[in-house]
């Protein structure tokens, strides 16, 4: 179990909770009712007592009625949380795989079966600065230069101008501390699977990572956080695209070599990460693996920072 953060620190953690639903208003039922899930994922909240958390797998309502049920059972407030509605489930308005079909899951700028399945949230004890929150969900993935989408059937022509980079969403989200701000970038990528021999989500995943490096130098103590959903060595997804993000000398690894997640089919990888600003003072670091039957795959990956 985590030790809470001291008065002179920060903790900022990032889970992605399994919680998503496959139908509106399900994870708001299964919230007040208290499935076991639910129960798993508040406790491993609770266990690591984050001052910051970025949640993943968390189905988007337009009133946030399931993030405030889902807060209400924690040990501790967050004041401060923050929603925008997922690229999950969205329509794009053109056949999107090329199956000749339209309108099926995977023709949605992300995969859902709703718009905002799986989506994200921040849970904060500090002021989130919404009205300085830029949010990259409708970046087109055409226009990363340099990209991997020009790859043969990656896109179609009536894909290129539609198809939008961020499966989830890529944010940049500050936090007010007293006189100081972090940043948070925080996103959730496709998985690079589930596709066929072109590898366009493998493309997709690696380009949602890749993405970051243009953000990194502009804003303001920077802490990426998220499930990137791509080891750094090991698994199906271009290893690469993390390798260079993690190399980056404008961030700090903590963690280092520290499996974050079981999958049945690959066993454990590392593919949930928080990456401070390479200037802010890492204090400790530790990750909180969920108990019960029903828990998520993922592990609570957190770290302490010296208050800026």
């Amino acid at each position: 179990m985590a030790l809470p953060a001291s008065a002179e620190t920060l903790r900022i953690a990032t889970f992605n909770t399994d919680l998503a639903r496959d139908g509106p208003g399900l994870l708001l039922r299964d919230i007040l009712k208290g499935a076991d899930d639910v129960l798993s994922a508040r406790a491993a909240v609770d266990a690591v007592a984050p001052d910051i958390i970025a949640l993943q797998s968390f189905d988007y309502d337009l009133t946030g009625a399931a993030l405030s049920a889902f807060v209400e059972g924690l040990g501790r407030d967050y004041p401060h949380r923050f929603a925008l509605l997922s690229n999950t489930g969205m329509p794009s308005g053109v056949d999107l795989n090329g199956d000749r079909r339209l309108g099926t899951e995977r023709d949605a700028q992300g995969f859902g079966r709703f718009h905002g399945q799986g989506g994200m949230a921040i849970l904060s004890r500090y002021p989130v600065l919404t009205e300085a929150v830029v949010d990259h969900s409708a970046f087109i993935w055409s226009e990363l230069e340099g990209g991997l989408w020009a790859a043969p059937d990656v896109l179609t022509e009536a894909a290129r101008p539609v198809q939008r980079l961020p499966t989830t969403g890529h944010w940049e989200v500050p936090v007010a501390i007293g006189q100081n701000v972090l940043t948070l970038l925080t996103y959730h990528a496709t998985p690079p699977v589930f596709d066929g021999p072109e590898d366009r989500n493998g493309r997709r995943n690696a380009d949602e990572t890749l993405f970051w490096l243009s953000r990194l130098a502009e804003v303001e103590n920077p802490i990426l956080l998220g499930d990137a959903n791509l080891d750094p060595a090991r698994g199906d997804g271009r290893s690469e695209a993390m390798q260079t993000l993690l190399a980056n000398p404008l961030l700090q690894d903590p963690l280092a070599g520290t499996d974050s997640v079981v999958f049945e089919q690959t066993g454990p990888l590392r593919v949930d990460y928080v990456l401070p600003a390479a200037a802010l003072r890492v204090v400790d670091a530790g990750l909180h693996w969920p108990m019960g039957d029903d828990a998520s795959r993922h592990a609570v990956i957190w770290v302490d920072i010296a208050v800026p």
